[in-house]
C-alpha cells in the first residue's frame, strides 16, 4: 500500500476535519455533533483501508455495484456503511446486505422492499427520508410537503429505523436557504418521530453551511480524497 497515498489521504482528511471543526466552532456547536462520512465512491478498497486506518469509521457509496465489492473486500474493517445514491428496487437486496444507512429513500414502494429485504435478511437498516430542494427530478427526493407520509411508511416497517433526512443543496444556488428549509423539516419530523434525528447534508464544497444549519452528517469525497484518477473496477 501506497505511503505517499496514505501521507495524500492523511493530509485531506486534517483540512476536512479543520474545516468540520471551524464550522462547529462558527455555529457554536460541539465537534462530536457532526460525523464526517467519507465518500469513497471510485476510489479503490485501498483507499477504505487507510481512511479507516486514520480512524475513519463511516464510509458513504453511491453505486451498488462498486459498494457492494468494496464492503466485501473490507469486511473485516470497524466502519458504517452509508448508501447514498439513487437505490432501484431490483438492488435493494444487495444493498441492504451491507449497508448500515441509506440515505436516499424517496418513495414508499423502496421503503417496502427494504422492509421486506431487511426482515429477510435478519438486519434493521437506518434510513433517511431524501428531501428533494430543488425542481430536478433527477436528483430524486420528495417534495417537503410528502416527507411526514413517507416517514411513517419507513418508520412502520419491521425491518427499517427512521433515522431522519438526506437533501442535496440546488446547483449553482446559494445553498444555505436550502439547508434552512431542511432543517425546518427535520424539526417538523421530529415532532412526530423524537429518534428521526439525522440531518444528511453538506459536501465537500458547501459543508460550512450544512453545519451553520444543523447537519449531523457530512457527506466529503473530492476534499477528503483529491481529485485523481479514479479506480474502475
Amino acid at each position: 500500500m501506497s505511503t505517499g497515498r496514505r501521507e495524500e489521504i492523511a493530509a485531506g482528511l486534517a483540512r476536512v476535519e479543520r474545516r468540520i471543526a471551524e464550522a462547529c466552532a462558527a455555529a457554536g456547536r460541539a465537534r462530536d455533533e457532526v460525523t464526517l462520512i467519507a465518500v469513497s465512491k471510485t476510489y479503490p478498497a485501498s483507499d477504505v483501508r487507510l481512511l479507516s486506518g486514520l480512524g475513519v469509521r463511516d464510509i458513504g457509496e453511491n453505486r451498488d455495484q462498486e459498494a457492494a465489492a468494496k464492503a466485501g473486500e473490507c469486511a473485516d474493517l470497524p466502519v458504517r456503511w452509508h448508501f447514498i445514491g439513487q437505490l432501484q428496487t431490483n438492488k435493494v437486496r444487495s444493498v441492504v446486505s451491507y449497508a448500515d444507512v441509506i440515505h436516499s429513500v424517496d418513495r414508499p414502494r423502496l421503503a417496502a422492499a427494504l422492509g421486506r429485504a431487511a426482515v429477510a435478511a435478519g438486519r434493521r437498516v437506518t434510513c433517511l427520508v431524501q428531501v428533494a430542494l430543488d425542481d430536478d427530478p433527477g436528483r430524486g427526493g420528495v417534495t417537503p410537503e410528502a416527507v411526514p407520509a413517507l416517514a411513517d411508511a419507513v418508520a412502520g416497517e419491521e425491518g427499517l429505523e427512521l433515522g431522519g433526512v438526506m437533501a442535496v443543496a440546488p446547483l449553482g444556488a446559494d445553498p444555505a436557504p436550502a439547508f434552512a428549509r431542511l432543517r425546518e423539516v427535520a424539526e417538523a419530523l421530529r415532532g412526530a418521530h423524537p429518534g428521526a434525528v439525522m440531518i444528511s447534508a453538506g459536501m465537500s464544497g458547501d459543508l460550512a453551511e450544512a453545519v451553520a444549519h444543523g447537519a449531523t452528517h457530512v457527506r466529503v469525497g473530492t476534499a477528503l480524497l483529491g481529485r485523481r484518477t479514479p479506480f474502475v473496477r
